[in-house]
């Protein structure tokens, strides 16, 4: 069968064939880490990108937080907007504009020039694009498969963005100057444009994707996905994985400054805990997440085991001696925090939002999901200048806080799907009754 969508008009999962729906989980993976590389490049290249635009630490530090700004308000809006718009419409609309926008980036214009760019690569790549990210996805798969279908995706992502940054280096490394940041910003924006035009050709009109009777934006249905049962309780447990998640990065400075570690031993600890742990923990905790059934369950699960490795870093007498002990446990939380992490949307699916309001959950879950990003590193990093060595316990400390959190609003979540399968059930059998009388 044709992986071109418009040779197939409107179509189910099931109409796929296999190659089609993995092209399709493929696509989106990748493009969910390629399309905000730009955006993030001064967390590798700070120096070339500073040099090249001729800007200042605190001028690099005000584009990112711009985009930053953009994102928060456009997270709500997205998933709106996906529950309007087809899936193929945002995604190659949103590639292809944001591959423009990086194109004008990749001429070094002004720093004034570059705020707004940065502001502008908040609406095309959240706005526009990002409702995607999950949808699709969900679209791709049954109900039960979506926590499986996720933990892959985020391992792709993780690959995707690990070869994107060893090319980035060459390019830099090959070229001197501001050149080199040119044509790595060329080469962002050639990747994204190919995303676009695959997007274009690949992504068929699902059936139900779209209310097309509804209003472009209804306050109804913002309403109706949060007060659906469990929605709340899922976002909250969702901002506590990230906020475990985002913690993971202290462990570095934690090895260097508490244990005297060596340079090397650091880097590739850090490595591991990045992107070889991706690999395989989103598609582990997935597997497990699918084979017993319960997202809920397993990201508690993952909640249990983080909880008891940041005991464990409070407690690990800070010894240079014991530096391999702690960067194994280092690996460890890594393995935890990603894995809950690559599926810690799915309680969404778990909790069975319809697919029309299922877009505008989605941006629910991303604007409280991912508010840890708005504080957590300024917040632990005014800890380590203040309190130097000793801030590690506290930020440990925090992270249990937000693991226990996380685990209550996860209880929640099963409690309601509970409540919510006895009352179906005793629909049920209220019906039957009926049908026997009949």
């Amino acid at each position: 069968m044709s992986l071109l969508a418009k040779s197939k008009g409107e179509v189910t999962y099931k109409e796929l064939s296999t190659l089609h729906k993995w092209a399709l989980v493929v696509l989106i993976s990748m493009g969910s880490s390629i399309i905000y590389a730009p955006m993030y490049l001064k967390n590798v290249f700070y120096d070339p990108l500073m040099q090249a635009l001729g800007a200042t630490n605190a001028d690099l530090g005000l584009m990112v937080s711009a985009y930053g700004i953009a994102a928060m308000i456009c997270y709500l809006p997205s998933g709106i907007v996906a529950d309007k718009f087809r899936m193929r419409t945002l995604a190659w609309v949103g590639f292809i504009a944001t591959a423009v926008l990086v194109f004008v980036y990749a001429t070094l214009p002004s720093v004034q020039v570059c705020l707004l760019l940065f502001v502008l690569m908040g609406v095309t790549s959240i706005l526009i694009w990002w409702g995607t990210r999950f949808k699709v996805i969900r679209l791709c798969c049954e109900e039960e498969e979506y926590a499986s279908k996720i933990g892959i995706s985020y391992s792709i992502y993780g690959v995707t963005g690990l070869v994107i940054g060893l090319i980035n280096a060459a390019i830099v490394a090959a070229i001197s100057g501001s050149v080199g940041v040119q044509v790595m910003l060329i080469f962002l924006g050639v990747m994204i444009a190919v995303l676009g035009v695959l997007a274009f050709f690949l992504i068929p009109d699902f059936k139900g994707e779209i209310n097309k009777d509804a209003k472009l934006f209804s306050l109804k249905e913002a309403v109706q996905a949060f007060k659906h049962p469990g929605v709340v309780w899922a976002c909250v447990a969702y901002f506590c994985v990230y906020a475990v998640y985002q913690g993971a990065t202290y462990t570095t400075p934690y090895l260097t400054n508490c244990f005297n570690a060596d340079g090397n031993l650091v880097n590739v600890v850090g490595l591991i805990r990045t992107y070889g742990i991706g690999l395989i923990a989103g598609p582990i905790v997935g597997w497990i997440a699918t084979k017993i059934k319960s997202p809920s369950k397993t990201i508690l699960g993952a909640f249990i085991l983080s909880i008891a490795v940041l005991v464990g870093f409070i407690l690990f007498p800070q010894d240079p001696g014991g530096a391999m002990i702690a960067a194994i446990l280092v690996v460890v939380f890594g393995f935890t925090t990603y894995g809950a992490f690559s599926i810690g949307s799915s309680p969404l699916s778990e909790v069975k939002i319809p697919m029309a309001i299922f877009g505008t959950a989605s941006g629910l879950l991303s604007v409280i999901g991912f508010l840890p990003d708005v504080f957590i590193h300024t917040w632990y990093g005014g800890m380590i200048d203040a309190q130097g060595n000793a801030a590690f316990a506290s930020i440990f400390g925090f992270e249990i806080m937000f693991g226990v959190i996380g685990i209550f609003c996860l209880i929640m979540v099963l409690r309601t799907l509970k409540k919510h399968a006895a009352k179906n059930a005793a629909a049920a059998e209220a019906a039957d009754a009926e049908t026997v009388e009949a």
